[in-house]
């Protein structure tokens, strides 16, 4: 037999039909690669290149990386705890709250007015208090509507036929809006109206919220639920300030002289009273009395946590510090205000 006279004689299997043939029939060799490797790595115009070491043996790095290193690396130092101020805040604490549980106790069916002095009086030295520490554009514009949205809220909740938060909200709307055009009047003020319209809201809001507990006490068992609340609101603010002249431990943030243990110790210090005086008062049981005592410990603890918070980013961002009584009264006074409506909405929601 002849040998097979194919096309495909004599040709590699393995050689691909596209690559063509060299003078001999055979097919050329494939190209030597001349780019990068796969098992290479970075980037192709880097290799070859290695990086310059320093003396001590580390690559070279560029000044912005080490200047990032350096504010990563950089620690603020703590402030201190000081002891007396803690204390004294405790003690003004404590005070403002005893103020009011005895002040709620001589409000009676068509008897209001004394328990609504003695609201008028803490809500003159909150306007006080949060004008001088947050210092608005217009300090006396601000502190007078303040203090006029404060006696009509007063007067609102003691002549109202019925007893609603509506009247007090009107007012409250009513009195940010006055501040905040008064501010637009003056061009002066008119260049930081929008750095004031948080701290405008907060004092007018405040003071109407103190106003909240003349309401509640028109409401039936609104005077207890009133001595339940503010029992564990004082006690909260109080055993929080001496835990942290004592134990300012684990520090919350380093630049706010609190600690975390003051905050758990004084909502559950709150809680606990709450529930005592749950088990004496009629329309109270243990259960009601530290649900009610919970939400509004932990409110109040918690505003004046966000008082030290706020202060310690005004000295941060390089506002020189304001009037030091003013600053210190700002947290006890906060957490008294804010925990006003949180004991309405749980006397109303669970009594």
């Amino acid at each position: 037999m002849y040998p097979p006279t194919s096309s495909e004689a004599g040709r590699d299997p393995w050689v691909d039909d596209d690559v063509p043939p060299g003078p001999a029939g055979r097919a050329h060799p494939p190209a030597p690669r001349t780019g990068p490797d796969v098992d290479d790595d970075g980037p192709p115009a880097r290799r070859g290149h290695p990086r310059r070491l320093r003396r001590s043996g580390d690559p070279g790095r560029r000044p912005d990386d080490e200047a990032l290193d350096d504010v990563d690396e950089e620690e603020f130092e703590p402030v201190e705890v000081r002891r007396p101020l803690s204390l004294t805040v405790a003690g003004f604490a404590a005070l403002l709250g005893v103020g009011l549980v005895l002040g709620a106790q001589t409000a009676g069916p068509g008897h209001r007015l004394p328990f609504a002095f003695i609201i008028f009086g803490v809500q003159l030295i909150f306007v006080l208090a949060w004008t001088m520490a947050m210092r608005p554009p217009a300090l006396l514009l601000v502190g007078l509507v303040s203090a006029v949205v404060a006696a009509a809220a007063d007067t609102a909740a003691v002549q109202s036929d019925i007893a609603g938060l509506a009247p007090l909200g009107y007012l409250a709307a009513g009195g940010f809006l006055l501040g905040v055009l008064g501010q637009l009047v003056r061009r002066v003020d008119r260049v930081r109206v929008t750095d004031s319209l948080g701290t405008t809201l907060l004092i007018v809001v405040g003071v109407v919220a103190f106003a909240t507990l003349i309401v509640l006490s028109r409401i039936p068992a609104g005077t207890q639920a009133i001595t339940v609340c503010l029992t564990a609101t004082g006690v909260a603010l109080t055993v929080a300030r001496l835990t942290d002249a004592v134990l300012p431990w684990p520090r919350l943030a380093p630049q706010v002289p609190r600690g975390a243990a003051g905050v758990v110790a004084g909502a559950m210090a709150g809680t606990l009273a709450s529930a005592v005086l749950g088990s004496y008062l009629v329309s109270f049981t243990p259960t009601s009395g530290a649900v009610i005592g919970l939400v509004t410990a932990a409110t109040a603890v918690l505003a004046d946590l966000a008082v030290g918070y706020a202060e310690a980013g005004r000295l941060m961002a390089g506002e020189p510090p304001t009037m030091w009584v003013a600053r210190h009264m700002q947290g006890p006074l906060g957490g008294f205000a804010l925990a006003a409506p949180a004991a309405y909405a749980m006397c109303v929601l669970f009594l």
